[in-house]
């Protein structure tokens, strides 16, 4: 028997969707099929034909692909976030970065929207000091989130395993993973300032209108999904910048 409504959606909705999820199909009897990766990726599957009757992206670039070439009828922004860093040294987030004895961990950009956000982070420090986003660029090793990249264990966060497996000593991530590493002895979160930092928009693209899948958008919109997604550490949608 086939899911009444299959969900494509960015490795990084894992920890808010896995609970909102449960929480709807046990309020709606509706169940929901989820497939997590790097939205990028997914949207490559969706396009060579794959089921998926709602997508939800990390980056609005992707939805909006599948709307302009018609494998979408509609398009929802539905959260933000924002880039920290990972890491086991000491110092703030721009001393960290100057470091050029430190080895900076990404993902892949491209494939996975946190990577290409990444990037429009060291376009944006090339204004704040010229020439630092290209020496970031130069040192910034994908890990993560591409075709032939490392494949993090279940049940570990990438940036956290990283640093501990010693393949970089800064991981530039999601911000809202610091609500899941928050009191972790060994790991610490390093905010980067909003004047300097990226807004990461998440968009939902409807790709099946039918009605289960209507209440599952509605759903997330409303103020009960909003919460999971606040409670995971993502900014609501009527955050304010």
């Amino acid at each position: 028997m086939s899911c009444p409504v299959t969900l494509f959606a960015a490795g990084s909705l894992r920890l808010a969707f896995t609970p909102l999820i449960n929480q709807f199909t046990k309020e709606s009897g509706i169940e929901v099929c989820v497939e997590y990766g790097p939205a990028g990726l997914l949207r490559e599957r969706i396009e060579a034909g794959e089921p998926c009757a709602l997508f939800a992206s990390a980056n609005p670039a992707h939805t909006q692909l599948l709307l302009a070439s018609g494998q979408a009828v509609s398009t929802q922004t539905f959260c933000w976030n924002q880039l920290s860093l990972t890491t086991r040294k000491t110092g703030e987030w721009l001393e960290l970065l100057r470091d050029p004895t430190l080895r900076i961990g990404t993902s892949t950009p491209g494939c996975d929207p946190s990577g290409d956000y990444t990037w429009a982070l060291f376009d944006s420090l090339d204004v704040l000091e010229p020439g630092l986003g290209q020496r970031l660029r130069e040192r910034a090793i994908p890990l993560v989130g591409g075709r032939d990249t490392l494949s993090v264990p279940k049940g570990e966060l990438a940036s956290a395993w990283i640093i501990r497996q010693g393949m970089a000593d800064l991981f530039i991530g999601y911000a809202h993973y610091a609500t899941a590493l928050a009191g972790q002895p060994d790991i610490r979160c390093v905010s980067i300032p909003s004047e300097y930092n990226v807004r990461c928009e998440y968009q939902l693209a409807v790709r099946d209108a039918s009605k289960n899948v209507q209440a599952l958008v509605n759903y997330i919109l409303a103020r009960g999904g909003q919460e999971y997604l606040t409670a995971a550490g993502f900014e609501p949608l009527n955050a304010e910048w």
